[in-house]
């Protein structure tokens, strides 16, 4: 099991695919690890060396102290790319994944080719909303929030479709440790990047989940508005659309990624 070091700690990363082929990050959501990109390794691998990460605080990764911050999420990307002496790649990056690449984007913009920024807004939630799920994990742990989660994530169509596929997600969000998940809902809510995603240059593609309640469309639309020159594409979904439809997801990512 691979680990790269970063401040304060370490990040667990996986490689898949030629290591002759351009390099693309897939950054994983809160409450999730690695793992959630398994549907997507099979084609991406064929055009792309895949590098998937644990973020800070999730997987086999470090649960390092105290509040987590946008900056520091993506720098560590940063320490991740130095430390595998990579210089140029591509992004793809889901709920806080997506803020991650919005940060690279305008703060490391000479790193990254394209970005593909999934389920995610310029600011996500509010801070009341933030506090309260913080202060239920804080109380009861991450279990105790699952089933609410859940709903969120998929679609009732979904979970009744592929019920053994909502059970693993499950598993690997009630697996998630407090503290970690409670740092980076600090990150999420101090993060607001509206005045600023106007001045991303690198080739963009948004995507949303129709029946995302978490991120909602208008906010994938409008960060699409906002990135000059930005792609949008709408998945009849919830917020893991990679999850919930693998295929018309992978297939548009990669016609964005490779054309």
């Amino acid at each position: 099991m691979p680990f790269a070091p970063a401040e304060n700690g370490q990040l667990h990363y996986r490689l898949d695919g030629s290591p002759h082929l351009p390099v693309l990050v897939l950054s994983n959501s809160l409450g999730t690890d690695h793992s959630m990109w398994d549907a997507q390794v099979p084609s991406f691998a064929q055009k792309f060396h895949l590098l998937r990460y644990d973020s800070r605080g999730h997987g086999a990764s470090s649960v390092s102290p105290g509040d987590y911050t946008m900056e520091g999420l993506a720098k560590d990307v940063l320490a991740l790319l130095d430390h595998l002496e990579l210089a140029t790649v591509s992004f793809c990056g889901l709920s806080v994944g997506g803020m991650v690449g919005q940060w690279l984007g305008l703060n490391a913009p000479e790193r990254f080719n394209k970005l593909v920024l999934c389920s995610t807004a310029a600011k996500i939630g509010n801070e009341e909303s933030w506090n309260t799920r913080i202060e239920a994990v804080k109380k009861n742990g991450v279990r105790s929030i699952s089933d609410a989660i859940l709903q969120r994530w998929f679609t009732p169509a979904f979970q009744q479709r592929e019920p053994g596929t909502a059970a693993r997600v499950r598993k690997m969000l009630e697996e998630a440790s407090d503290e970690g998940y409670v740092a980076t809902c600090a990150a999420i809510r101090a993060a607001d990047f509206r005045s600023d995603v106007p001045r991303i240059r690198s080739k963009t593609f948004v995507i949303s989940g129709t029946h995302d309640v978490a991120t909602p469309p208008a906010d994938g639309r409008w960060l699409a508005k906002q990135v000059p020159g930005s792609q949008y594409k709408e998945f009849d979904a919830a917020h893991l659309s990679n999850i919930e439809l693998p295929q018309p997801f992978s297939e548009a990512v990669l016609k964005f990624l490779v054309s």
